[in-house]
């Protein structure tokens, strides 16, 4: 049976538009003869056990994540399908390092520019999901994918790349103010702000800022790389190693796409002219020389000759949309959304491809129980207050609870009135006759 990689869809001209499906994508290009496996345009997470992409099948076995991706390859071949074999312990050691900081400063980078940018995220980022997504994923992944992003970037003082967000909240505050009578009435009325004038203001705050994080990415690797022909060769060497593969899975979503606000690709070209030659040489020998296409991942035979060894993805399931439905509607819920997130801590900890201690695994595990049973107390006890606080109330006579013989005997009460004496009654009748 060949291995499969499942990879987010084509996006870009690249063959997926995920750094690590990229990078994993490369590796298995470089080091895998190319009927020993196959690449399928999954783009649902839910494939996988651990709902990450890419995710390599090898019958039951499912390995995430590019690091682990390569150390299966590597414990699966016999050392075989490893393109770290010829490097010495130095070689390595800067493999280690260098990974990590591509990883960790790249997805940084790229977070800002495909998804905090919004000219970019909704003119082309939601656009490029929407076309590899299938109903219902389209409108569910993405927005979940943006909120997580500016989520990781938000230590860096940069939302204000968020145009949107930023016109909305200068909204909030204008109408804020004018409920409090703060603003003059001749400026109610005043017309949104173009986005060129905001793109213009947040430019000037955040060009430092940026120009300081693009420096601190490509030029340690400009000054690596330098006239070599991959990152840890040798003079004159011609093996790439699984650093080549990663580094090219971030620079590539960099220098690639065409997008409408291109600042990152820019200062690529500026900074790291050698990166730039380098990342483009890479991605012809990974990917091959065409652009790659949303159909060619779906019909494969319709893909002009290219080394990546594609195959249709499968039809969604009416079962795959109704989980889907399912874990979106339990996220969404306050309670159900914690305990399912203690929950897949647990199991990420606890999994074979978790780089963890066992004395570190067994005690995120306990945290996590531990948050879950406080969780579980915590609305116990709320219960608990609300069943006392109603008991109370009744007990106390400020809240009665009357049975039907009661409420029909109050009715009859209230229907026998007191009909007075007859001379009250003529007197009334008297009156009634002399008004007339």
């Amino acid at each position: 049976m060949k291995l499969q990689l499942h990879v987010w869809g084509p996006a870009f001209q690249l063959p997926s538009i995920e750094a690590q499906c990229l990078a994993a994508i490369a590796y298995c290009s470089l080091a895998l003869p190319k009927d020993s496996w196959e690449l399928i345009a999954t783009s649902d997470p839910s494939v996988s056990p651990t709902s990450e992409l890419p995710a390599l099948q090898n019958g039951s076995v499912w390995v995430s994540r590019f690091g682990n991706i390569v150390d299966y390859l590597r414990q699966y071949s016999n050392g075989q399908w490893d393109l770290d074999r010829d490097l010495d312990k130095s070689d390595r050691a800067d493999d280690t390092a260098f990974s990590s900081f591509v990883e960790s400063r790249g997805q940084s980078l790229l977070d800002l520019y495909l998804y905090v940018t919004s000219q970019n995220y909704y003119g082309n980022t939601s656009p490029a999901y929407a076309n590899i997504l299938q109903w219902p994923n389209q409108w569910i992944l993405p927005p979940k994918l943006h909120g997580a992003a500016k989520a990781r970037t938000e230590h860096l003082d940069l939302s204000s790349l968020d145009l949107k967000a930023l016109e909305e909240h200068r909204q909030r505050e204008h109408s804020a103010a004018v409920a409090a009578g703060k603003v003059p009435k001749n400026l109610i009325s005043r017309p949104r702000e173009s986005v060129s004038g905001l793109l213009g203001r947040t430019a000037q705050q955040n060009s430092f800022r940026l120009e300081a994080l693009t420096a601190e990415f490509f030029e340690p690797l400009e000054a690596m790389l330098g006239d070599k022909k991959y990152l840890l060769a040798k003079e004159g060497g011609k093996s790439p190693s699984s650093l080549d593969c990663i580094t090219l899975g971030y620079l590539s979503l960099a220098l690639v796409p065409e997008l409408t606000f291109p600042w990152l690709r820019d200062a690529m070209r500026v900074k790291a002219p050698l990166l730039s030659k380098y990342t483009e040489r890479m991605r012809t020998r990974c990917f091959g020389d065409n652009p790659v296409e949303l159909a060619h991942s779906l019909v494969p035979e319709s893909a002009p000759k290219s080394p990546l060894p594609w195959r249709a993805p499968g039809r969604i399931s009416v079962a795959g949309i109704g989980s889907t439905l399912l874990n979106t509607l339990a996220d969404s819920t306050p309670i159900l959304r914690d305990v399912r997130m203690h929950n897949r801590m647990k199991q990420a900890v606890e999994s074979p491809d978790a780089e963890l201690s066992a004395v570190e695994q067994a005690a995120v595990s306990s945290y996590a129980d531990a948050r879950k049973k406080d969780l579980f107390f915590s609305i116990a006890a709320v219960v608990g207050s609300v069943v006392a606080l109603v008991g109370y109330t009744i007990y106390t006579g400020l809240i009665t609870f009357e049975t039907q013989e009661e409420q029909f005997k109050e009715d009859e009460d209230d229907a026998l009135v007191d009909p007075g004496s007859a001379t009250d009654f003529l007197g009334d009748l008297n009156l009634g006759s002399l008004s007339v």
